[in-house]
């Protein structure tokens, strides 16, 4: 009977560690990132055929004290740390370990965003409590006195603000992205972001929230509406056509040089247009003329005063800035008169705009109208008007 037991037991298949090579050790360690942020979730991976231990198991290894896995800053550490195995008899195996920063106001509203801590034995329970400029290793007791190791730095970064577009339509919505992997504050939710947006029209503005894009990503959006008919509130933004409008947010989380009070102010610049074309913006309606007391003038004299009438119409939904031009040349086309007129008109409004010239001499006149939405940068917003006159 003993006889057969013992020629059973030599019969059944038999699994243990193959014994690790102590002269070349095979066993790397790899990090999802090359740096990490300071509230980063960190992936590691170890691939170590030698300790999978039985190939029809996930195995697990570091957890004990004999061969244990460290993860590490200077000050805090988790140890030892339990790595599982990604699939039966892959030998590899990895764990997570979420970095949770110090004690530091990350947004400007004077409370702390975060909650430092160190616990977690793995392989997805580790938190570790780690410094600006820290440094993380992972180091692995392979075998008896054979250690192996990684390290990797963690570092802020200097965020960044774009608008999608360079142009954007009243009819449409803005939508700014900023991409701070260092607000990431919690890699398992999704976090988000104050950012300040205004315009030429509105230059108090609005502050919105910016959402993260995914758990871990760093990456956030915020989509404004644009409106020329009601204020500022909430999400909406109101900008006429031609403005530029505004985005930029205070990044407390700057890498040296700075300091860790310090913030830089992260902006950018985007413009708003109706998609209505700007030379079909205002109605310009030909000129009449009449005298100081508004009497209607058909016939024109020399040293005496004319004015020039001139009529514009904004038929648009959104109010619009204009510089309404008089130009007046002589029989040589020289300039005897140029003056303007600048102001705003609001949807549907009719508006007249005058300007006074008195002719020194008899001859042919050209009297041009011209309706611009600026002197700096001026856009025709309505095809020109001539006409002459003949001074006697």
């Amino acid at each position: 009977m003993l006889q057969f037991l013992l020629l059973s037991l030599l019969l059944l298949p038999a699994f243990g560690q193959t014994p690790p090579d102590y002269n070349d050790p095979y066993s790397p360690i790899f990090t999802d990132k090359p740096v990490y942020s300071w509230t980063d979730k960190m992936k590691i991976t170890i691939i170590s055929p030698s300790w999978n231990s039985d190939k029809h198991l996930i195995n697990s290894i570091g957890e004990t004290n004999e061969h244990p896995i460290k993860i590490a800053t200077s000050e805090n550490s988790l140890e030892p740390y339990r790595f599982t195995e990604t699939d039966v008899n892959s030998g590899i195996f990895s764990a997570e370990v979420i970095l949770t920063g110090f004690t530091h106001d990350a947004d400007g509203d004077g409370d702390s965003d975060t909650t430092p801590r160190t616990s977690g034995n793995g392989p997805t329970s580790g938190f570790l409590e780690v410094d600006r400029d820290s440094a993380i290793t992972i180091s692995f007791e392979f075998a008896d006195g054979v250690v192996l190791v990684e390290s990797v730095p963690v570092s802020w970064n200097v965020g960044t603000i774009n608008f999608i577009e360079d142009l954007f339509y009243l009819e449409n919505s803005a939508v700014v992205r900023v991409v701070d992997v260092d607000m990431n504050l919690n890699p398992e939710a999704l976090d988000n972001l104050p950012i300040q947006i205004f315009s030429d029209s509105d230059i108090a503005g609005i502050e919105v929230n910016a959402i993260e894009t995914s758990e871990s990503s760093g990456s956030f959006i915020a989509t404004i509406s644009l409106s020329q008919n009601s204020p500022s509130s909430g999400n909406r933004l109101y900008s006429l056509p031609g403005d530029e409008i505004f985005a930029k947010y205070d990044d407390h989380t700057i890498p040296k040089p700075y300091s860790k009070s310090d913030n830089l102010v992260i902006e950018t610049i985007a413009r708003v247009d109706s998609s209505i074309s700007p030379i079909e913006r205002i109605k310009n309606s030909p000129i009449t003329f009449s005298d100081g007391l508004g009497n209607t003038l058909q016939s024109f004299s020399p040293n005496l005063q004319i004015q020039i009438v001139g009529t514009i119409l904004n038929e648009h939904d959104f109010k619009q800035k204009f510089v309404y031009m008089f130009q007046v040349k002589n029989g040589e086309n020289i300039i005897e008169s140029l003056s303007w007129i600048q102001g705003e008109i609001s949807s549907q409004q009719s508006l007249d705009v005058s300007q006074s010239w008195i002719p020194k001499k008899s001859g042919v006149y050209k009297i041009e109208t011209f309706v611009w939405n600026s002197i700096n940068d001026p856009t025709a917003l309505s095809p020109s008007i001539s006409t002459l006159i003949n001074v006697e």
